[in-house]
């Protein structure tokens, strides 16, 4: 752990070792004397390191979602964060009542190697704004209005303050703003919502150190900041703390850091605020003596104590998490470099002449056609494998299977329902001159255009569900081969619409005739026919014997249809062989009507999706962009859609910015590589 509770010499090696693939062992010698400037013993070949992750940060390669090691600086309000800050850099901040840091404060502090004058300078809104010590402060105040207005609301945009400065660390680190729960006169009421959300934005990469500043004066678990930083580290071991104000609170620190009750993985140090008009070297050395002379700080080792030890320890951390996180950041930066060019060359070319808009639209047709000839006709779905409701010969076999099923299960068709009474009425309306043991005709085909009449909804509502499911996929997939070309689409999709409500008209159209054919003739060279009757009407002595048996009970189970009730039918024997012969042909002929209906449907569907497929959507889509009464869809293909200019233009600045980032990159890796070794 990084600032532990164990005596240090006062001088110390820390030999940086990162992953294997990275090549290189980064050496640094530390110093902790509180005399010495507080980046004296830096070993200035990690500078370069330093100055690529800069580099890197402004290139803004953070939005292309590749995380950059960072030491992000949280703390409640009036926790003395800003002093702290003040300590490292050695430079005035902006103070006063209420939030003062309004925007994310990026500074990188550079030592430089004579004590002669600083260079300071705002970078903001792609400008840089040089100033001096005396008025840093209000060129942070006017930086931080133009980008945050004048009122005291916040803004995500950051500000970056480089201070090249001798005796400064070379750090680089994010200043946040402090935490409040109470909006002061002017802040938004949501302030607190606001800052936490920039807060855990930072924090929240695996990448980010948090330095999480507390006063002495206050109990660390109900610290804002520490709840925060426990939520996305809970382990603390990317957390370091700084506790200010130990003059004003010495009592108890001692044991507060020893104890660790908040899980600060990455160890305490304890520091002293510069009071008033004190200079830095001033305020230091004041702080050595608190340190050494207090009667109850005196007791806090002394490699936990001082600005000095602080910067030292930030120091220490940065190289070793930009060393370990280096060669993940070359990966990354890599892969979406790639990624991106590749999408690129995806994307259509400028069109400059109606053969060229021809050529691409033809190429687009192709594609759709082969996409669903795989998905409709050959049930592939290798364009689609998580999308099930796009593997679409299962589908359709499943809407299949569910017709037949509902047709079978008809309730308006069971026939164990009022068994033989509605056979009995018609052989009673078909009565004939003749004689008495033929089966009238005109009987058989009532009962089977009443039977066709109760189903006849089923098959118009599975022709309508069909061609609806056939319809989405269709657009789904015109819609994804013409992307690239959206000025295409409305007339594509209102195409393929018209083309589907047609054929989808025609089926039903067909399926009616059938419906009709089928209550007009009774007729079938099925030899199952014969055999069902046959196996039926065996049953036609017991089931005699059971109407004539009044001392059996009333319910008989016949084959083929189930458990019947024949009590009620004891007192009406005159028509009832008839009926039991009447029952038993239409049984055995219904099933092979309903066969017709699913066998019908399903051939008819293939062949219609095949010429939808393979004739008809082609023909319709080019008559609807090219034909006489065309929409002109072709011309437009050489206007460019604006989502498509918006695309290329922000893969193009994607691809230039990830260019430039890997060729940063590349030079410390190259460096690094050169270099070897780092220890001394």
């Amino acid at each position: 752990m990084v600032g532990g509770g164990k005596n240090t010499s006062s001088k110390s090696r820390i030999i940086v070792k990162p992953s294997a693939k990275d090549g290189a062992d980064l050496a640094l010698t530390v110093s902790v004397a509180h005399a010495q400037p507080l980046a004296a013993s830096y070993n200035d070949r990690i500078r370069p390191l330093l100055d690529a992750v800069d580099r890197l940060r402004n290139l803004m390669v953070m939005k292309e979602g590749i995380q950059l090691p960072t030491i992000v600086v949280v703390g409640d309000q009036s926790s003395g964060k800003s002093s702290v800050l003040e300590s490292l850099a050695g430079i005035s901040l902006p103070r006063g009542q209420g939030i003062c840091t309004r925007v994310p404060l990026i500074m990188r502090l550079q030592g430089i190697s004579y004590a002669g004058q600083p260079e300071l300078y705002l970078e903001f809104n792609s400008k840089v704004v040089h100033t001096d010590e005396d008025y840093i402060s209000e060129a942070i105040n006017a930086a931080t209005e133009e980008m945050a207005g004048r009122g005291k609301g916040i803004s995500n945009t950051p500000l970056t303050l480089v201070v090249k400065k001798y005796g400064v660390p070379d750090l680089t680190m994010v200043d946040l703003p402090g935490i409040t729960r109470v909006p002061v006169h002017g802040q938004p009421e949501n302030i607190y919502e606001q800052v936490s959300e920039m807060i855990m934005e930072y924090i929240r990469p695996e990448e980010s150190i948090i330095l999480n500043v507390l006063s002495a004066t206050v109990d660390f678990s109900t610290c804002e900041s520490i709840r925060m930083s426990q939520m996305v580290d809970k382990t603390g071991k990317r957390t370091l703390a700084v506790v200010t104000k130990a003059d004003k609170a010495p009592e108890g620190l001692h044991e507060k850091v020893t104890a660790d009750d908040v899980n600060i993985g990455l160890g305490y140090v304890c520091v002293r605020n510069r009071i008033s008009d004190e200079s830095y070297e001033e305020a230091r050395l004041e702080e050595a003596k608190l340190f050494d002379v207090h009667p109850q700080l005196c007791k806090i080792d002394k490699s936990i104590v001082g600005v000095p030890v602080l910067a030292q320890k930030l120091m220490q951390i940065q190289a070793t998490i930009m060393a370990k996180c280096l060669p993940e950041i070359v990966r990354k930066i890599n892969d979406k470099l790639n990624a991106n060019v590749a999408e690129l060359k995806r994307m259509p070319k400028n069109l400059s002449s109606v053969a060229e808009a021809m050529t691409a639209f033809m190429q687009i047709m192709g594609l759709v056609k082969e996409s669903l000839r795989k998905v409709l006709l050959r049930g592939e779905f290798d364009e689609y494998p998580e999308e099930k409701d796009m593997h679409c010969a299962a589908r359709l076999v499943e809407m299949l299977n569910h017709y037949s099923d509902e047709l079978q299960n008809c309730n308006e068709i069971d026939p164990r329902v009022n068994f033989l009474l509605e056979e009995m009425e018609v052989l009673e309306e078909a009565k004939g001159i003749g004689l008495p043991n033929f089966l009238p005709r005109t009987a058989f085909i009532t009962v089977l255009q009443q039977k066709v009449k109760r189903v006849s909804s089923k098959p118009l509502s599975f022709v309508v569900l069909v061609w609806d499911y056939i319809e989405d996929v269709v657009i789904r997939v015109l819609m994804r081969h013409s992307e690239n070309y959206p000025q295409l689409q409305f007339s594509m999709r209102r195409a393929a619409s018209n083309l589907i409500s047609k054929m989808k008209e025609k089926a039903m159209i067909r399926m009616m005739e059938m419906l009709d054919t089928e209550k007009l003739t009774d007729y079938t060279c099925s030899p199952e026919y014969m055999l069902e009757w046959n196996k039926l009407m065996s049953q036609q002595d017991m089931f005699m014997e059971a109407i004539n048996d009044e001392s059996e009970p009333g319910n008989i189970v016949l084959h083929g249809i189930g458990e019947v009730d024949v009590g009620n039918l004891r007192n009406r024997k005159q028509l009832i062989q008839q009926a039991f012969d009447l029952k038993m042909r239409m049984t055995a002929y219904w099933k092979i009507v309903l066969r017709r209906f699913v066998d019908s449907t399903a051939l008819h569907l293939l062949f219609s999706v095949q010429n939808l497929v393979n004739k008809e959507m082609e023909l319709e889509i080019v008559g609807e962009l090219i034909g006489p009464n065309g929409s002109g869809g072709i011309e437009r293909m050489l206007e460019e859609a604006p989502a498509v200019v918006s695309k290329r233009e922000k893969l193009n600045r994607s691809v230039k910015l990830l260019r430039e980032s890997a060729e940063v990159v590349s030079k410390i890796m190259d460096r690094i590589a050169t270099d070897g070794d780092y220890n001394d």
